[in-house]
């Protein structure tokens, strides 16, 4: 589970985002000088590449130990807004990407256990505007936590490598 460095955020609260990494750590990492690395840094945030700061916290030690994917269906193309809008307003989906064909969405949702997450289920969830049809998956373990991008993309390693 991610937590977003924030002024509301639980890492803020409890210090987490002092996680991350300043001075000459991540400058040696990248070869470059403390000054040049913070730069380049300031000038990802300005272009939004770099969207904001967060810290992997274990969400079961929060009370957040059950895990779903939850597949959505809409009834109808023009229910897409204001489902967004409405999923956005849901504390335990953590996650949603709108797919290409069927279903619409794959959306991450975190509960204490099954009985918490079938009222969420059964109260908002399925009560969404626009909902056609739900089909929940129960993750048993995350075998891959949420990590960085792998470097460059190849398509750029390629033309580094024939430029020079």
């Amino acid at each position: 589970m991610l937590i977003s460095a924030g002024a509301d955020s639980l890492a803020s609260v409890d210090g987490a985002d002092q996680g991350l990494a300043s001075g000459a750590a991540p400058a040696d990492r990248v070869r470059l000088s403390v000054s040049r690395c913070q730069r380049r840094v300031r000038e990802l945030e300005a272009d939004g590449t770099i969207r904001g700061y967060s810290a992997l916290v274990d969400g079961a030690i929060l009370g957040y130990g059950f895990e779903v994917l939850l597949f959505a269906t809409l009834s109808r193309p023009d229910a897409v807004d204001e489902f967004d809008e409405a999923l956005a307003g849901v504390p335990e989906v953590i996650e949603a990407q709108r797919l290409s064909g069927e279903p619409d969405y794959l959306i991450r949702v975190v509960s204490a256990d099954l009985q918490s997450y079938q009222q969420l289920y059964e109260r908002v969830l399925i009560r969404l505007p626009g909902v056609r049809g739900l089909n929940s998956t129960i993750v048993m373990k995350n075998v891959v936590s949420p990590r960085p991008f792998p470097g460059r993309p190849p398509h750029e390693r390629s033309l580094k490598g024939a430029a020079g």
